[in-house]
């Protein structure tokens, strides 16, 4: 007898219902025909520099040292110095003669690939609103994340692993605003997503084999008979039902997870490509991260998000590495170079394989940073404009769109929000942003919320 006709059978069909749920996170039609299946996001949590990454601003150069000469709103911590040109040249890549830093020399490589905005703005200018505003739109918690809403909206190819992963490895903490900043919010529990860690050590710690697989069948054959007559006796719950669930999904995930984790069989060849081996410790941690993204999209996963590890050796920056307010220097550099290589690995590899064109893959912070000076050497918070890229899915490789002024301080041309952004990844994904809702609180929400648009001059 199969799982499917042992829960049919059991008694008074709970189990079957169980079922039906779990399978509920199976593919749902989209609304139209897709460009993309999957979406990964590289998540830099702090706030990359976009005038020391993708947004060059020869001026900065050209008055270093002096005020401001624009109006200067304010900051963090309101210890606002001279204008800080960048210490990384920037040149031209790809055919699109695309600008990119010093910093990211392998990603460099990939510009035709990649679809650049430059006009992207936040709501938000702390770290833990802006963490909770670009995942979800909400600059507070409680709120879906927009891995939820993808698997809430299309739920999952994959049959026998979670639909919706945060990877992590090394020393990855969680961003400012903790394992929140991913959750379903009001949405069903089953949209949460799954942590998994990659690096040889148990990718989920709490399952355990318990014995034999028949052993195992036979305990959750008796959680699911308690479950039953408690359920019986509250009126049938649709909580209980996802419990049961749970008990399956575990059951599915005991072996399907540790052998998609498993990196061992790698050849020499993509070990070196993703930097598995490499001295920094957090660079071929994060390697692992890429290469376990990839073969999870392989197996139909719908969203994966990567984690950051820690600033430099140092950990001075533990849960938010890309924020320099001082040491802007030393530390924008250790976080480039644990970060350009494997991302770049990642999107050579999708490519080569035929993904790339089904993944988007998405590379930004929660907000950028001020092109002057926070004292001397660091760079305080700027929500007003920043860059953030896009691979993949039908986004138009090597567009640069959207500017921000001569100082790289405001958006002024095509001004983006994390709401456009979704909406567009939703798009791509066959999903129409405005039908996709979900009635809480006494009005319907959705991801892209009142304001969102499709921008369709970023996809082709």
């Amino acid at each position: 007898m199969n799982r499917r006709h042992f829960l049919q059978r059991s008694s008074l069909g709970l189990g079957w219902l169980a079922f039906r749920d779990l399978a509920s996170a199976a593919p749902i039609r989209p609304h139209f025909r897709p460009k993309a299946k999957s979406v990964i996001l590289c998540y830099l949590s702090g706030g990359l520099s976009q005038v020391d990454s993708f947004d060059p601003k020869p001026l900065l150069t050209k008055m270093a040292g002096k005020p401001m000469p624009l109006p200067v709103k304010a900051t963090m911590f309101n210890n606002v110095g001279t204008l800080f040109p960048s210490p990384w040249e920037f040149k031209k890549h790809g055919q699109c003669g695309m600008d990119v830093s010093a910093l990211f020399p392998h990603i460099a490589r990939h510009a035709d690939d990649l679809c650049l905005i430059r006009s992207m703005t936040s709501k938000a200018s702390e770290h833990a609103q802006g963490n909770f505003h670009f995942h979800s739109g909400f600059s507070f918690q409680g709120n879906p994340s927009a891995g939820a809403w993808m698997h809430y909206g299309l739920g999952s190819e994959a049959s026998d692993l979670p639909g919706y992963v945060v990877l992590r490895s090394g020393k990855a903490v969680d961003p400012i605003g903790g394992a929140a900043i991913y959750g379903a919010g009001f949405l069903p529990a089953k949209h949460q997503p799954s942590f998994l860690t990659v690096d040889g050590t148990p990718a989920l710690p709490d399952l355990k084999p318990a014995g034999t697989t028949e052993a195992q069948r036979g305990m959750i054959a008796a959680m699911r008979g308690f479950d039953q007559r408690f359920n019986q006796r509250l009126g049938g719950l649709g909580e209980i039902e996802a419990a049961i669930a749970n008990y399956e999904t575990a059951f599915q995930m005991q072996s399907s997870v540790p052998e998609v984790c498993d990196l061992r069989g790698e050849t020499e060849a993509t070990r070196k490509l993703y930097g598995l081996d490499d001295s920094d410790a957090n660079l071929a941690a994060f390697g692992r991260q890429c290469l376990v993204a990839r073969r999870l999209v392989e197996r139909g996963v719908r969203f994966i998000e990567l984690s950051c590890l820690p600033a430099g050796k140092a950990n001075s920056q533990p849960v938010n590495p890309w924020d320099q307010h001082s040491a802007l220097l030393k530390n924008h550099a250790e976080n480039a170079h644990q970060v350009d290589q494997p991302v770049a690995a990642l999107l050579h590899d999708l490519k080569a394989r035929g993904l790339l064109e089904e993944t988007i893959v998405i590379f930004s912070g929660e907000f950028g940073r001020t092109p002057f000076a926070q004292g001397t050497d660091g760079r305080d918070h700027n929500p007003y404009g920043f860059s953030l890229w896009v691979a993949g899915g039908g986004f138009n490789g090597g567009l640069t769109f959207g500017s921000t002024d001569d100082f790289g301080y405001h958006a002024i041309e095509h001004k983006l929000s994390i709401y456009d952004l979704w909406a567009t990844v939703q798009h791509q994904l066959g999903i129409e942003h405005e039908n996709l809702t979900y009635f809480f609180g006494g009005r319907h929400f959705r991801l892209s919320d009142v304001e969102g648009r499709f921008i369709e001059e970023l996809v082709g």
